[in-house]
């Protein structure tokens, strides 16, 4: 951006300023970019935190979840991320989601999947769903995680294995 400057001190200038031979100031900004949007409020990540925490702590399995691209095959990925759980993926429950593909998997472990059927994943999509449709991200994460809680029952009724 170029600018007709009537102050022709070169040692006035401020600093990305510069006085051309043609008497014109020639100013140098620094853009910065602008960083992404995250999907969550400080508030709403810490809800999020509470909820998984205490899923876990009233368990005894491992809620995870994971929000951002699945790929072409949603179930094979969400597959590999479970499996990233390591030596926690046979008690781990992970909820997947994929806002831009407007796709969810919950993928569970050999030991979680006998206190989490299918029937309690089930349900738990398709309340996510429900409150996805409405905007709410936030609120489907936490009554899912709420809803795979209650199916799993506490620790201490079915004692580790």
């Amino acid at each position: 951006m170029a600018e007709t400057s009537t102050n022709t001190d070169p040692d006035g200038l401020e600093p990305g300023h510069a006085l051309t031979a043609g008497g014109r100031l020639s100013i140098a900004r620094r853009i910065e970019p602008e960083r992404p949007k995250l999907p969550f409020s400080p508030g709403q990540l810490a809800r999020l935190d509470e909820a998984l925490t205490l899923s876990t702590r009233t368990t005894g399995l491992e809620f995870a979840i994971y929000l951002g691209e699945l790929g072409d095959d949603t179930r094979e990925r969400a597959e590999q991320i479970h499996a990233d759980l390591g030596e926690r993926a046979p008690r781990g429950v992970l909820i997947a989601v994929s806002p831009a593909q407007r796709q969810v998997e919950i993928v569970t472990g050999e030991h979680s999947y006998r206190r989490v059927p299918d029937r309690s994943c089930n349900l738990a999509v398709m309340n996510m769903v429900a409150s996805f449709k409405e905007g709410d991200l936030i609120e489907g994460l936490v009554s899912a995680l709420r809803m795979l809680s209650d199916a799993a029952g506490t620790d201490f009724e079915t004692g580790h294995e």
